[in-house]
């Protein structure tokens, strides 16, 4: 059975399981998640389901002209599932989704975008150990070292150099469902999710 569904984080909190262990969780807020467009391989070539969520003033004509009636959503996200139910039932436009379809103890892939952390050098964005501080070295500590050699008289490709870290898409696997809280639309997810608070995030199971 294919679950996903698209959130916002809320930030961090603690729960108590059925045993009395202290868990630390992730509070992702749901809003209803209604599905835009049902995609085909007849059609556009592959399989997909585009949903939407959150809402939006102003959008371009094209993208209103898009979502028609269903509404005005901030985002749109596509997942490669066609089915929502065990009993295999299919989706169409204007069907809606919320956090009801999750039972505690799903395993889930949470996707975001990680927090950016700006211009850093390499100590910091690779773990480089730097040079030594003494010993006739000067201003070199957290220098890189050589970037190349007399051929082919440039930098190779993909070599490790200072640059801006952080604010990628990071992808975190096997988090379970500590609770699902139908009335309040939210999602408490064992251990840390990517982003700030308030970053869209895509979550997804398959069982």
């Amino acid at each position: 059975m294919a679950k996903f569904i698209l959130g916002t984080k809320e930030g961090m909190s603690q729960l108590y399981t059925d045993d009395g262990a202290l868990t630390a969780v992730t509070l992702v807020k749901v809003e209803p998640n209604v599905v835009v467009q049902v995609k085909t391989k007849e059609k556009d070539g592959y399989e997909a389901v585009q949903i939407g969520t959150g809402s939006k003033r102003n959008l371009p004509k094209a993208l209103k002209g898009h979502m028609g009636d269903l509404g005005l959503f901030a985002h749109l996200r596509e997942f490669p599932f066609l089915t929502i139910s065990e009993e295999g039932k299919e989706l169409s436009v204007g069907d809606s989704l919320d956090v009801n379809q999750f039972a505690i103890g799903d395993s889930v892939k949470v996707m975001g975008t990680g927090k950016g952390k700006g211009f850093a050098g390499v100590v910091k964005r690779h773990g480089f150990k730097g040079a030594h501080a003494s010993h006739g070295h000067k201003k070199v500590l957290r220098r890189p070292g050589s970037i190349g050699q007399r051929f082919p008289q440039h930098t190779l490709k993909g070599l490790r150099m200072a640059g801006r870290d952080g604010g990628g898409q990071v992808t975190v696997r096997n988090l379970k469902v500590v609770a699902v809280d139908v009335e309040a639309g939210v999602l408490a997810l064992k251990g840390a999710v990517p982003g700030t608070k308030g970053r869209l995030v895509a979550i997804t199971t398959l069982s």
